[in-house]
């Protein structure tokens, strides 16, 4: 590490330990954040990915517990007869009936720069926060990761195996796979269950000819035909006082919306008036089913997720973020040692429906 460089680290451990009421040589110990620099930390995260800002980011108290959000899950309009000696009970609405609750655990999010890359930025005027919102931004990335991707809490992690952190945390789509079956379509009726598709005809013609009859061919050999027949018909999954909210969207992976979309290109031709259409087809807001798409990144190629943003949720222990930061020069480097308490969890099953195993083909003969 360079001479200058050396000292705007030191300058940069001094903050930490500033902001954090501790003297500087205790940052090179594990330390615990300090819960208003906890609260800014989770903030920045938040702010470092448009999905994430949109979702709800919660801090409880509690390691585990019953769930804390709060939207209404249920009707609340009714009527009882107090005149015949009925008594009047009201329930709560917010009640979400998951028998996971939620439960955070620790998430460790170590990293190491080197004094190669740390020379390479003392120039920069903003060292600090360089450093500091490099680090955020991929923990925001790994939280999106782990929500749609993790299966598993693994005593020791395996990054080899599963790259994309499936052995982290329990992520949404895992626990509503566990929690809500009936919310989750996986199968169509084209296959026997052995194999699991639904098959979408993408590009495929509307009408063939087989032995001298006009069948119609995504009739014959696709379950749906397009994406947008499938999320409608997905809507039937959720509770019927959600279906019509204006506020829900069909999470989905690109490659699903570019199959969808390329069609349509594909279609336009090649006028003037027809590249104007193709344009528009670009720069439009994506849609499917009538619900906004939003595009995520990290979500599975072959599903789609219909619910809320604010339905899906991270629960953040409070004051349970460590931190450790070691000058490691064996192996050239900086050394930060972090680790949060958190969970993955889903406020209302009734608002959601998952679609898995989308294929956009025929069925193989």
């Amino acid at each position: 590490m360079r001479k200058e460089t050396r000292a705007l680290y030191k300058s940069y451990v001094s903050q930490i330990a500033l902001i954090n009421g501790i003297e500087a040589e205790d940052v090179v110990a594990k330390f615990s954040v300090a819960p208003a620099v906890e609260q800014k930390l989770e903030e920045k995260i938040q702010e470092s990915s448009d999905f994430l800002t949109q979702i709800s980011v919660v801090m409880v108290a509690a390691q585990s517990g019953q769930k804390v959000g709060v939207g209404v899950t249920r009707p609340l309009a009714g009527r009882t007869n107090t005149k015949a000696g009925q008594r009047r009970t009201p329930g709560d609405p917010t009640d979400t009936t998951d028998d996971g609750g939620y439960n955070c655990r620790q998430t460790n999010f170590d990293h190491a720069i080197p004094y190669a890359k740390l020379d390479a930025w003392r120039h920069k005027p903003e060292f600090q926060t360089l450093l500091r919102d490099v680090i955020l931004k991929q923990q925001g990335r790994d939280r999106i990761m782990i929500g749609f991707n993790g299966t598993s809490v693994a005593a020791s992690t395996d990054r080899a195996a599963n790259p994309l952190l499936q052995d982290v945390n329990e992520g949404w789509l895992h626990k509503i796979r566990t929690h809500a079956e009936a919310r989750v379509l996986d199968d169509g009726a084209l296959t026997d269950g052995a194999d699991k598709a639904i098959y979408v005809a993408a590009g495929v013609d509307v009408v063939e000819v087989i032995d001298g009859e006009v069948t119609n061919a995504d009739t014959a050999k696709a379950d749906y035909a397009n994406l947008d027949a499938v999320a409608f018909d997905a809507l039937d999954l959720l509770d019927p006082w959600h279906r019509s909210d204006t506020d829900l969207v069909v999470v989905v992976g690109w490659a699903l919306v570019k199959d969808k979309y390329l069609n349509l290109l594909q279609a336009a031709g090649d006028t003037a008036t027809e590249r104007e259409a193709a344009h528009r087809i670009l720069t439009l807001p994506k849609q499917m089913a009538g619900k906004r798409a939003v595009i995520v990144p990290f979500f599975p190629e072959d599903a789609l997720l219909i619910t809320s943003l604010d339905n899906l949720a991270i629960y953040v222990q409070e004051e349970t973020r460590r931190r450790q930061i070691k000058d490691e020069p064996a192996l050239d480097q900086i050394e930060n040692y972090e680790s949060v308490n958190e969970d993955y969890v889903v406020e209302d099953y009734g608002r959601c429906a998952l679609v898995e195993n989308i294929k956009m083909a025929k069925k193989p003969a």
